[in-house]
């Protein structure tokens, strides 16, 4: 659409409220405009991905440096990293952005000496505490060079508002590839959408946009009875059994304190081969074993402290609601797990968690996709007003994160350079100091841990404390422990 010229005076176009406006622009959703709210200086609501990758054979040294003017000539990105913040009186709404530039959004960067794990997760960890700028598509991403090996990596943040880590997790994988010969691979942010990724697009037309807007309201007023009886037995539930993680029930612990700005990350990979073994062994799934290693972890972090609280931490589980291949906002459940770190022994802890998390999808699956998005909204809120204000602690739903996301198994290529580590970096918000997400690559899952240095210091003992928990379940199902010719990628612990 053409601008109108005037003369003698400016006018701001689209005019706010303009039939163009309604019809071009999307608002956010509830859940999306959480994150936005709960921004503050100390707490960016961005997540991130670390992809460390090693030089194709035979590339030359200057190989990063072509790469980088390859990424900095992708200049026309597709939704939603085209997309910037807009507030108008309807909300905040999503807007091409017609003034984008490159060179706010990509950064070609080195490592100072030695160029190790520590000099890059030091990067990482001062670079994920910085927020994005609202004026602008809310996304950077950063080429990182001058590594120990022939390595480089690359660190792309996107503010949660923009993308889910499903979501996150597909557009990476659609820059990734299996083919190593395969070359001028773009960047994340200009890979082509399928049609239905684009779904998420504003509509156009304005049959099109009163044809949304009409069943999104029914949509939202159908869920309303639903939500409200499912609210009520969860409620109901947890006072007659103790063991059962309500939305008002964590306890008070260290890490439920206030943060400052300053971040820690830290990262670790198991064999996935050997959390399947136990979880075949014991009925369990995959990521039931994951929540007892944090469990045991995060249980005997605290006891180092002696502060481990009497009631079980409970950990709000992340599940994805996403039927399609869709990008863009945030299509979330939430699962309240009980951590049992009031329990002594693995497999006791194991099985009330198991039981905790049954009972939680159970719940979901009498949902629909609106009425599970609408119950997280609903029991998350009383907690995002802690979250916001410090005041009724006593309303805290969890006491930390923890999100499994599915990776790619086979090996990954990028413009030829192996893809040897992929690990997620998210946020962590005040009285809310850690978060823990997995991403599962080739044959391992990727722990990547983010913390507030001030909060919780030698945040690098819950690496060892992961291990120790995932031999003690081995050890207590009479499994015999893997044996010591694990290869260096596979048990190579990172931490700064």
């Amino acid at each position: 659409m053409q601008r109108p010229v005037t003369m003698g005076m400016s006018i701001s176009w689209p005019p706010p409220g303009s039939l163009y406006e309604v019809v071009n622009m999307k608002n956010l959703s509830l859940l999306d405009d959480l994150f936005l709210w709960l921004e503050r200086r100390h707490q960016p609501m961005h997540v991130a991905g670390l992809l460390i990758f090693e030089y194709p054979k035979g590339a030359p040294s200057h190989f990063v440096s072509d790469l980088a003017q390859q990424m900095r000539d992708c200049t026309a990105p597709t939704y939603p990293f085209d997309q910037r913040l807009v507030e108008r009186w309807r909300g905040n709404c999503w807007d091409h952005d017609s003034a984008f530039d490159i060179n706010h959004h990509f950064r070609h960067v080195a490592l100072p000496r030695p160029g190790g794990i520590k000099e890059l997760f030091s990067f990482i960890s001062i670079e994920h505490g910085n927020l994005l700028d609202r004026s602008r598509p809310l996304w950077e991403s950063y080429l990182i060079e001058a590594m120990n090996g022939r390595h480089f990596a690359l660190y792309t943040k996107v503010h949660h508002s923009l993308l889910d880590g499903v979501s996150a997790m597909r557009t990476t994988m659609k820059m990734l590839g299996d083919d190593p010969a395969q070359m001028n691979m773009p960047p994340v942010w200009q890979m082509p959408l399928s049609p239905r990724a684009q779904e998420g697009k504003p509509a156009e037309g304005i049959l099109s946009a009163l044809k949304v807007a009409g069943s999104l309201v029914g949509g939202q007023i159908a869920t309303v009875r639903p939500v409200a009886s499912a609210l009520y037995h969860t409620i109901k539930a947890a006072r007659a059994n103790p063991e059962y993680a309500n939305v008002f029930k964590a306890p008070q612990c260290r890490l439920n304190q206030p943060i400052t700005g300053s971040r820690r990350f830290a990262a670790q990979s198991f064999e996935r081969a050997r959390l399947k073994a136990i979880a075949r062994q014991t009925g369990s799934t995959t990521n039931d074993i994951i929540l007892a290693m944090c469990g045991s972890a995060l249980r005997h972090y605290l006891q180092s402290y002696d502060c481990l609280p009497k009631q079980p931490l409970v950990a709000m589980v992340p599940v994805s609601l996403r039927r399609d291949d869709s990008i863009g906002g945030n299509q979330v459940g939430v699962i309240l797990a009980n951590l049992a770190t009031h329990r002594k022994g693995s497999l006791n802890r194991l099985e009330v968690i198991k039981q905790s998390v049954d009972e939680a999808k159970e719940k979901f699956h009498r949902m629909s996709k609106e009425e599970a998005i609408n119950y997280t909204a609903v029991t998350l809120a009383p907690s995002g007003l802690t979250l916001l204000t410090g005041l009724i602690p006593q309303w805290l739903a969890f006491n930390v994160v923890i999100s499994n996301v599915p990776g790619p198994e086979k090996t990954q290529y990028w413009n030829g350079a192996r893809l040897e580590r992929f690990y997620p970096v998210s946020a962590i918000v005040n009285h809310m100091a850690l978060n823990i997400t997995i991403i599962s690559y080739e044959d391992r899952l990727e722990f990547g841990i983010v913390g507030c240095r001030r909060t919780l210091p030698s945040m690098q003992r819950l690496l060892q404390y992961l291990d120790d928990a995932l031999l003690e379940l081995e050890t207590d199902l009479g499994m015999s422990p893997p044996p010591k010719r694990q290869s260096k990628r596979a048990k190579q612990a990172l931490s700064e």
